[in-house]
């Protein structure tokens, strides 16, 4: 005896209409389940581009870095932070959330190049003036 590989579709096509017509029921309303649940618990919207931002090409850069160093740890357009801080409306505040640092250009300039705390610095890999682009796309938050 032979296998045959269409035997479980030729079985499936064979199945009574009642049968049929229960499992496709069923099928459906499990799609429509896993597509509510995903909308649902879905908390991501479109990003939006540099030019709907209204960015400078200095915050465009400074963007570019953003994601590539900071968005892992701290999230930029929310509340709700990751492992650091949010960034969302950094230097509209005084001070600076966990340290009480004052929220200034300076003392993030400070902590970009020589970390603080659990966050590592960058002054190694980043030179003055991309510090100074991330700055500059920070104060866009």
């Amino acid at each position: 005896m032979r296998f045959n590989f269409f035997n479980p579709i030729s079985d499936f096509l064979n199945l009574t209409p009642n049968f049929r017509n229960r499992l496709s029921k069923c099928l459906r309303f499990s799609v429509v389940i896993v597509i509510f649940v995903a909308l649902v618990g879905c908390d991501v919207e479109r990003r939006k581009s540099d030019a709907e931002l209204g960015l400078n090409p200095q915050q465009a850069t400074g963007r570019k870095l953003y994601d590539n160093y900071c968005d892992r740890c701290h999230e930029p357009y929310s509340s709700r932070g990751k492992k650091g801080p949010s960034m969302k409306g950094v230097f509209k505040r005084q001070y600076l959330s966990l340290s009480g640092l004052p929220a200034n250009d300076d003392r993030m300039t400070d902590i970009v190049k020589y970390g603080r705390s659990k966050m590592e610095g960058f002054g190694q890999v980043m030179t003055d003036q991309q510090i100074k682009d991330l700055i500059a796309y920070m104060h866009t938050l």
